[in-house]
């Protein structure tokens, strides 16, 4: 893909998240088009917003667990960028129209006190950069159609990546944790929808311990001249499979000990 193209790409998932009409699948549409590909297209994406007046308040990891990775063929997680207008309070209700699709997943959020980056980011490195961690939940969209209605093609990696990840939203719970109070690997969340538990697990299926998370996202960050910035939330990604949230939906995630959040869609 050229860069022309990139831009291209991007305008037409601008355009989709404020129109709330899903483009076709850009990996049908670019069929030769690789994971650097798609990662240009999110920094188009990036500028875009910078440029329009939206601030970076931080960074989502995706695909973390095996199970994703597995049912996608791929061996690495992704990553997309959190935006100033994505942050909901605890117990909010988001506006009925917002988002095209929404799922959301229950994840460990870090804040982070102090930059971090460099491609020999180390474990206690980041460990020493966290301010605090918290229960979040990550709310997803898809500006892009989940499968191609002509071929039933369903969307890639490359799709989701190029769509910044398909995030959408992030929600922090009110609880504050210094990040060697729990072991958290065994921090989990039983996560009910309306009233019903849709789905449980355990921080240990991020990537074995959601710190290394952490680690991934700033050595991958590396890549690209970038760093974790003082301040930013990182979401370390999910532990359970995404739940769907039609209108009328209430979420409850409840992470025993750790804390809880919740959110609405009206």
């Amino acid at each position: 893909m050229t860069p022309e193209c990139h831009k291209a790409a991007a305008e037409d998932l601008l355009r989709a998240e404020k129109t709330g009409q899903q483009i076709d699948l850009l990996s049908k549409r670019h069929p030769d088009m690789d994971m650097d590909d798609a990662y240009a297209i999110q920094n188009a994406i990036y500028h875009a917003k910078l440029a329009a007046g939206q601030a970076v308040v931080g960074w989502k990891i995706g695909l973390t667990s095996k199970a994703m990775q597995y049912a996608l063929n791929i061996d690495i997680p992704d990553s997309g960028i959190l935006f100033d207008d994505m942050v909901f309070a605890h117990g909010a209700t988001v506006p009925k129209g917002r988002f095209i699709q929404p799922r959301i997943e229950a994840e460990i959020a870090f804040v982070m006190k102090a930059g971090i980056g460099g491609a020999d980011v180390t474990r206690e490195e980041v460990i020493a950069a966290t301010d605090y961690v918290s229960p979040s939940i990550e709310i997803l969209d898809t500006r892009i159609l989940r499968a191609d209605p002509e071929t039933g093609q369903t969307r890639s990696v490359l799709d989701t990546i190029s769509d910044n990840a398909a995030n959408a939203g992030v929600v922090l719970g009110p609880q504050r944790h210094a990040v060697d109070a729990f072991d958290l690997r065994w921090v989990g969340a039983i996560t009910s929808r309306s009233g019903d538990v849709e789905e449980t697990g355990l921080g240990a299926g991020v990537l074995n311990d959601p710190v290394e998370s952490v680690v991934w996202l700033a050595r991958r960050m590396a890549q690209y001249g970038q760093i974790i910035e003082p301040g930013q939330i990182i979401l370390s990604g999910s532990f359970i499979r995404p739940v769907e949230c039609p209108s009328g939906t209430e979420i409850h995630a409840d992470f025993g000990a750790f804390g809880a959040v919740d959110i609405t869609f009206a």
